[in-house]
């Protein structure tokens, strides 16, 4: 399964990403690559911000994506919006 997370790299987020890789799911990670940036090191990254830079996310597509930290509505709003067309799940956390 290809899988977007949201964040990833801290708090249950990590644990969701290991638990990902161990069953052998394709994984890419969208976050602004300042906490725990050497974590994950060789699955896709994804740099961008969820408060305004959402353009790495833009015409591409994954089964499933799994926010961990939209931690006010509008982001996750202004995420889920943009993905809606081009994702199978989106599962808020």
């Amino acid at each position: 399964m290809k899988l977007l997370i949201l964040g990833g790299t801290s708090f249950l987020g990590r644990h969701i990403v290991s638990s990902a890789l161990d069953r052998g799911h394709d994984v890419s990670l969208f976050n602004r690559n300042k906490t725990n940036p050497a974590i994950f090191y060789d699955i896709e990254r994804l740099v961008g911000d969820r408060d305004g830079n959402l353009d790495a996310l833009l015409g591409r597509t994954w089964d499933a994506v799994i926010d961990v930290n939209g931690y006010l509505p509008r982001l996750v709003r202004d995420s889920s919006m943009l993905l809606q067309e081009n994702i199978g799940h989106y599962l808020y956390i």
